[in-house]
């Protein structure tokens, strides 16, 4: 019994000893401490078409280290209701740091970013058309993408983030034309919205647009991606660099599954760590073998049933890998307290499956899962990511 013993626990410290190598590389990978905000958005309408303007804001939140910014650009793509050919767009990066004046010609100079500092940079984006387009009634939604290089100690990185900027915007409910639909002991209203992005208040969209129909006793509900998306927690697979371990791993997934691509994988590696992922896979693949199932989503957390690959949700966040919100239970509360009905956050799919990530105390999600098991919100592209119940 020594013998065996003893190589348990050699077999046991070699393991404890990879499992920590693992998680020591995923931590000293190259990374820039830079963070980019975005804000002061505004659409005007002129007599030669729309003016969209901006303010990035670009912050170095490291005490000491200096990191330069020598590229950045942006790549607009806009969303309409018809034939966009004839539709032309125009953008201009304006430096706008704190320390140097920008240049005439508009030429972005490799500026230095300090510990604990700022900069900024103001855009314009013109949208114009021929005499004859009504652009108010073809534009729906413009996607900013900023293009961007961070070079420093960690090396040279290519960043890229986006910003969903709404051109136009649908009715609010209101008792008039709120279009009930018949539930399970229950009423069912979904409540459309404009395409909602990181510019976008939880509180503020379901006060602006289900507010004059909310009443006493009513669940206001809204969808995980819809809410994790106004988090900003959603990023495109080109600045995921998989690891062996997610390559190697995402082969043993469904295909249809979001953890299937060696992106998807790490996404949900780069929240939980290597080490807890690999666990999860070798003691859920052990449990598999003897009939108990989904372990591995239990152990890995419930980012692992949340993340959506490409394609998995609605344009053009179907380009990027969104995760699972954050914090639900007590956005769930806040949002509660601020319009004085319950509020929940749902996964909702085609084939009947109700998921309630989290609800406001005292909800009664028996009345939920009735509600909304036939989908009334449907796949997305219908923009109803609220649905009113109420019993």
């Amino acid at each position: 019994m020594a013998p065996l013993f003893s190589v348990l626990l050699i077999a046991l410290l070699l393991f404890g000893l990879s499992l920590l190598w693992l998680e020591l590389r995923h931590r000293l990978r190259p990374a820039s401490p830079l963070e980019l905000r975005s804000s002061a958005w505004k659409v005007l309408r002129q007599d030669d078409g729309v003016l969209v303007k901006g303010t990035l804001t670009i912050h170095n939140p490291h005490p000491r280290m200096e990191v330069f910014v020598p590229e950045i650009s942006v790549k607009p793509t806009l969303l309409g209701r018809g034939d966009l050919k004839a539709v032309r767009i125009s953008s201009e990066i304006i430096p706008n740091h704190p320390d140097e004046q920008a240049r005439a010609d508009g030429y972005w100079f490799a500026y230095i970013v300090k510990g604990r500092k700022s900069t900024e940079a103001k855009l314009r984006l013109k949208i114009t058309a021929p005499a004859g387009v009504d652009l108010k009634a073809l534009l729906d939604t413009l996607w900013v993408e900023i293009l961007w290089v961070n070079y420093g100690p960690f090396g040279r990185l290519q960043r890229r983030d986006a910003v969903l900027v709404p051109l136009r915007r649908p009715a609010a409910a209101t008792p008039a034309n709120a279009q009930w639909r018949a539930g399970d002991h229950c009423q069912v209203l979904p409540i459309r919205t404009h395409l909602l992005g990181v510019l976008d208040d939880p509180a503020e969209v379901l006060r602006h647009y289900a507010g004059a129909v909310l009443q006493p006793g009513d669940i206001l509900t809204i969808g995980e991606t819809p809410l994790a998306v106004i988090q900003g927690r959603y990023h495109h697979p080109e600045t995921v660099q998989p690891s062996a371990l997610a390559r190697l791993l995402c082969r043993v997934f469904h295909p249809t599954s979001s953890l299937a691509s060696a992106c998807g994988l790490q996404s949900l590696i780069d929240v939980v760590g290597p080490a807890r992922v690999l666990v999860a896979w070798l003691v859920g693949t052990g449990l598999k073998l003897v009939g108990l199932k989904g372990w591995f989503y239990r152990l890995a957390g419930d980012q692992a049933r949340l993340i959506d690959d490409i394609t998995g949700t609605t344009p053009p966040y179907d380009q990027t890998i969104v995760l699972g919100p954050e914090r639900p239970a007590a956005i769930c509360a806040q949002l509660a307290a601020d319009l004085g009905v319950a509020v929940a956050v749902v996964d909702v799919n085609d084939l009947g499956r109700v998921k309630v990530l989290a609800a406001s105390p005292g909800t009664d999600e028996e009345l939920l899962q009735r509600a909304l098991r036939p989908n009334p919100a449907g796949n997305a592209n219908e923009r109803t990511p609220l649905v009113l119940v109420r019993p």
